[in-house]
C-alpha cells in the first residue's frame, strides 16, 4: 500500500519519470545492493532525462522545420565549398548566445535548406526556441495577421524566438511594403536574438530584391555585419 501511495503521489506531482524509474527498480532483484543515495540519484536522473527529451520534442515540433535534418548527417564530402570546421563551430550554437546571424547562400540543389534545418536542430538540442519560415509564407502570415488583428501578437512571437530561420530569401523581388514588413521583424530582433538567412542570391545582389534602397540598407546593416 505504501508503494502504491508513493507512486500515486509522484504522478500527481507530475514526476512520472521518477514513478516509472521507481517501478522499474522494484522489479530488480539486486536493487537493494545500492545505497539510498544511489537509488535516489537514478530516479532523479531518469526524471531529468525524460523532461529534457520532452522539451526537445516540443521545441522541434514548434520549429516546423522543412526537413528533419541533423548535424551528424551533414555530408562534407559533397563538393560545395562547405568548411567542416566552420560548421562544427556553428553547431555549438555559441553564435546564438551572442545574438549573431548565419547567412547561407548558393545555387539550387546544394543543400542550403538542409544545413539551415540542421543548425536549427542543433539549436533546439541546446534549448533555444526556433522557428522555420519560407519568406513568402512569413509575408503571407504577416499580411493575414493585419487583417484579423493579430499582427502585434505575431511580431511578439517572432521577437521572442531565440532563432528565426528565413528560407527562400530573395526568391522573388519584394515590394516596398514587403521590404518594410521584413525590416520590422529584423529590427525587433536586432542584437536580441539570431537569424539564419538562406538564399540563392549572393549578398551583393540583395539590394536588387529588397525594394526601397533605404529599407534594403537597414536590413543588410542589421543582418550582415554580425553574421557568419
Amino acid at each position: 500500500m505504501l508503494i502504491n501511495h508513493t507512486l500515486e503521489r509522484l504522478k500527481k506531482m507530475r514526476l512520472s519519470g521518477m514513478a516509472e524509474a521507481y517501478e522499474a527498480q522494484l522489479k530488480q532483484n539486486d536493487i537493494n545492493s545500492l545505497s539510498f543515495e544511489e537509488r535516489f540519484s537514478l530516479l532523479v536522473d531518469y526524471e531529468w532525462t525524460l523532461r529534457q527529451d520532452r522539451r526537445l520534442q516540443r521545441l522541434l515540433k514548434k520549429a516546423k522545420f522543412r526537413i528533419p535534418a541533423c548535424p551528424e548527417d551533414i555530408d562534407y564530402r559533397h563538393p560545395r565549398g562547405l568548411d567542416k570546421s566552420v560548421m562544427l563551430r556553428l553547431v555549438d550554437c555559441h553564435w546564438i548566445q551572442s545574438h549573431q546571424n548565419v547567412i547561407i547562400t548558393g545555387p539550387t540543389g546544394v543543400g542550403k535548406t538542409y544545413l539551415a534545418c540542421a543548425l536549427g536542430n542543433a539549436a533546439c538540442r541546446k534549448g533555444y526556441s526556433t522557428r522555420y519560415f519560407r519568406v513568402p509564407r512569413l509575408l503571407t502570415d504577416l499580411k493575414m495577421s493585419k487583417g484579423d488583428g493579430t499582427y502585434s501578437k505575431l511580431l511578439h512571437q517572432l521577437l521572442k524566438l531565440d532563432l528565426l530561420i528565413l528560407d527562400d530569401w530573395g526568391l522573388t523581388p519584394l515590394s516596398a511594403d514587403e521590404g518594410r514588413e521584413i525590416l520590422e521583424v529584423i529590427e525587433d530582433r536586432n542584437h536580441l536574438s539570431s537569424t539564419i538567412i538562406v538564399s540563392q542570391l549572393p549578398i551583393k545582389h540583395w539590394h536588387e530584391i529588397l525594394g526601397d534602397p533605404t529599407v534594403a540598407d537597414a536590413i543588410l546593416d542589421r543582418l550582415v555585419h554580425n553574421a557568419h
